[in-house]
């Protein structure tokens, strides 16, 4: 009978883990030079949060932190028995989802589009000129907005000219359409910003992809579908989970410049009112308006997590 002789397997001892102060040690230079990043975030973004505690006083800026009063939640209490602030709310987050959904199909879009574009003068002049009103002011961008949709303007006179309405439409002055007004606005000047970071995730995908699917017969749309949106899945992710924590955020110098008595209902977001109650009175109140603030910052907060949680459970790419 012949033996079978057993063959040992080799051992293999996993690697340990590097420590976190083994780590640090081995990377001080990159730690150094992270150190001026995290003095000014620590000065300027959780320094000031010793201000939230004016939200939770009836403070006096005579008095100061110390000498303020302390009336626990009635500051909140009093946010959310009126009737503005709840609308305040209803604006912030309708802006807000208007923006997030206009702001991301149009950046994908024109980013998939110059993307299939070959002529490389055409495809820069293009990128050049819709990223170049990212910089332009936003008082000088309301102000072409009111001359483009008064009364008068080319929208309305495009309107009559094709016969698609009998009277000039009055943009600026019905609240039913500003909503929509600042989403358009900020497509136009953020559209251009925003698909930068879209091309730049396009020219990591391997350019055999393309080619395999081409040999499989794939057509330009099919490999828009099977390839280059799969490939921008991880960016579009992440992007996605960001601006949803900010959608307490809708914005407010467009908001504050193109109001008026007329669109109040629509127009005033979270950040209006917090500075019409802090500064716009004769009698500031600035517990109310760090209390508003204080509320956006908490909402956003949980919306980010929760997004992030979501993506998670799905099997996503995630923030955190």
């Amino acid at each position: 009978m012949s033996t079978v002789t057993k063959v040992q397997k080799p051992t293999i001892t996993p690697k340990k883990k590097k420590g976190f102060f083994q780590s640090l040690g081995k990377q001080w230079q990159l730690m150094i030079m992270s150190v001026p990043m995290l003095l000014y975030v620590l000065l300027f973004n959780y320094g000031p949060l010793w201000g939230w505690l004016t939200a939770f006083q009836d403070y006096q800026p005579k008095k100061g932190l110390a000498g303020s009063a302390w009336v626990g939640l009635d500051n909140f209490r009093f946010l959310f028995g009126r009737e503005d602030f709840r609308l305040a709310i209803r604006n912030t987050l309708a802006m807000s989802v208007i923006n997030l959904v206009l702001g991301t199909v149009s950046a994908v879009l024109l980013a998939v589009l110059l993307n299939e574009v070959r002529n490389r003068t055409f495809k820069r002049t293009v990128q050049t000129v819709t990223y170049l009103p990212h910089f332009l002011s936003m008082v000088i961008v309301v102000s072409m907005a009111q001359n483009i949709f008064a009364s008068n303007g080319p929208i309305n006179q495009m309107l009559l000219s094709l016969g698609l309405v009998k009277d000039p439409v009055f943009f600026l002055g019905k609240g039913e359409y500003f909503w929509w007004l600042v989403g358009v606005i900020n497509v136009w000047k953020e559209v251009g910003w925003n698909t930068i970071i879209y091309i730049a995730a396009m020219t990591s995908i391997d350019p055999c992809l393309y080619e395999a699917a081409s040999i499989d017969g794939a057509g330009r749309f099919q490999r828009i579908l099977h390839v280059t949106l799969p490939g921008i899945k991880s960016t579009f992710m992440v992007l996605l989970i960001m601006n949803i924590g900010h959608l307490m955020e809708a914005g407010f110098e467009i908001q504050y410049l193109l109001r008026s008595g007329l669109t109040m209902k629509y127009s005033d977001t979270i950040d209006v009112f917090a500075l019409i109650y802090s500064f716009g009175s004769s009698k500031p109140h600035y517990s109310y308006g760090t209390a508003a603030g204080m509320f956006k910052s908490i909402v956003g907060i949980i919306l980010l997590f929760g997004a992030n949680k979501i993506a998670q459970a799905l099997d996503e790419d995630t923030l955190i």
